[in-house]
């Protein structure tokens, strides 16, 4: 089973990118005969984690791609980095808006996704669709997510990670292309061969 997570709609929008495009990408895979999917996840950080765990235990996943919407995105931003921090910079929809709070107290400074993302980034180019990796996925809900699944993941197995995926819609990215960006990645997720090096770095 593939479990794949996206957010509910967030700050008055009608529908999140990250929780449609992850239903299509389920759907696909389905179809295609692989067992998969897609779990909606509050963007309260009080329940995030939780129903988190639900879906691990409910769904016993061999891969687990998590998903959210970054406004400022571009493309697939492929996370590498989850940290132990929840530093809101606006309130989640529940209004709760926590400062300088552990994800998990007393747990690992950070962890880093276990996904292929150099080899899901060089695939990617390869058929035309845009992407790129971040170094962090910052300090809102969804570096809440990440770090919470990297966290139940620790000790196993299972591969796990976080894609940021752009806003959609006339003048931003192209919902079907989305969806085969994420299928992209988790076909190379399901690969079980160790990830590439290729540079994606950072100088800030």
């Amino acid at each position: 089973m593939i479990l794949l997570t996206g957010f509910e709609p967030f700050g008055g929008d009608t529908e999140n990118p990250s929780i449609v495009a992850a239903r299509s990408a389920a759907e696909e895979l389905n179809r295609s005969g692989r067992p998969a999917v897609a779990v909606e996840l509050p963007c309260v950080f009080a329940t995030a984690p939780h129903a988190l765990r639900e879906a691990l235990r409910t769904h016993q996943p061999e891969l687990v791609v998590c998903t959210g919407l970054s406004a400022r995105a571009a493309s697939l931003t492929l996370e590498r980095a989850a940290l132990n921090v929840i530093d809101a910079r606006i309130p989640d929809n529940s209004g709760a808006q926590p400062v300088d709070v552990p994800v998990v107290p007393g747990g690992p400074a950070a962890y880093f996704t276990t996904l292929p993302i150099k080899r899901a980034l060089a695939a990617l180019r390869a058929e035309g669709l845009p992407a790129v990796v971040s170094q962090s996925a910052g300090t809102f809900a969804c570096n809440q997510v990440f770090y919470a699944l990297m966290h139940e993941l620790a000790a196993g197995t299972v591969r796990g990670g976080f894609v940021h995926v752009p806003p959609t819609g006339p003048g931003s990215a192209d919902p079907e292309a989305l969806v085969r960006a994420l299928l992209v990645v988790v076909r190379e997720a399901l690969d079980p061969a160790a990830d590439v090096s290729l540079g994606a770095g950072a100088l800030a």
